[in-house]
């Protein structure tokens, strides 16, 4: 069954077990398919948690083994549990997370057909779908999962990104007109970014969302710059941020303020891009 490199293991494991629906107890306590359930994941949260400290000193075989049995495991569950979302969705949560996106989707579907509630099984699919080139499909997914959900940032983010990404579909179907999809892009990064400020790359999206619509708002966009330029902690950091900054400046036709931003960006590796948005200044300009 497994013939994929065990490597592929060694990314975004963390999120896995953030997201992976917990085990539900009744009345009358926890199940054993649901005590099952809990002791398979936190196996499979140490194995793949030793993997990650281990990064490239990683032994691949071991490794490959060991997500085996767990996928055993896994197996031998659902079939003694046939009807058990919650493990179909942990189990397509794994696949997924070892690239086995076909195998994944299988779980997944079996998961949101038994239990149509579980938020990031929505949201799989809605990414298992836009991969797929089926943007169309995905989106009532991604909206699923934020109705499920509405205070999960990532929701919001993987909206706004199918969003921009496929707009030329949405577009071309009649699904959205122009105004409506920059709209709804735009609201989605925003939701992500408030939802979640201190992960820099919803706040960092949402402040590049504002160049992706048909009429753009610069000055939001420049609060929004501002703002995560307060928030960053290295020289380097800062002076990335002033690039977007200048450039919306001068876009804006704001060029003498746009020269005294682009100033004050003095680290050597961005001084290509620095050049870029000089050389885009009117010699006229005052100096």
């Amino acid at each position: 069954m497994f013939h994929r490199r065990a490597a592929a293991l060694l990314g975004s494991i963390a999120a896995l077990f953030l997201i992976v629906p917990r085990p539900r107890l009744h009345a009358q306590g926890e199940t054993m398919p649901e005590r099952q359930l809990k002791q398979i994941v936190e196996r499979q949260k140490i194995i793949l948690d030793q993997a990650t400290k281990d990064g490239d000193k990683a032994d691949e075989e071991s490794l490959r083994v060991q997500v085996q049995d767990v996928c055993h495991d896994y197996e031998l569950l659902l079939h003694d549990s046939p009807d058990f979302a919650a493990a179909y969705a942990a189990y397509g949560m794994l696949l997924r997370q070892i690239d086995m996106p076909k195998e994944s989707a299988a779980m997944l579907l079996k998961a949101n057909a038994l239990d149509p509630n579980i938020p990031v099984v929505k949201n799989q699919l809605g990414n298992y779908l836009a991969e797929q080139g089926k943007p169309i499909e995905a989106v009532n997914y991604f909206i699923a999962a934020i109705k499920l959900e509405p205070d999960e940032p990532l929701y919001h983010y993987e909206l706004g990104k199918l969003l921009y990404e496929a707009r030329d579909d949405f577009l071309k179907k009649g699904v959205y007109t122009r105004p409506e999809i920059d709209e709804t892009m735009h609201n989605a990064f925003k939701k992500a970014a408030e939802l979640a400020p201190d992960r820099i790359e919803f706040t960092y999206r949402y402040a590049e969302s504002f160049a992706d619509v048909e009429k753009p708002d610069w000055d939001g966009a420049l609060k929004v710059w501002a703002s995560i330029e307060e928030k960053m902690h290295t020289p380097i950091e800062r002076q990335t941020i002033r690039l977007q900054a200048a450039n919306i400046l001068i876009k804006q036709g704001k060029f003498d303020t746009a020269r005294v931003m682009l100033s004050t960006v003095t680290e050597p590796v961005l001084a290509d891009q620095k050049q870029k948005l000089v050389a885009q200044l009117p010699e006229n300009a005052k100096k």
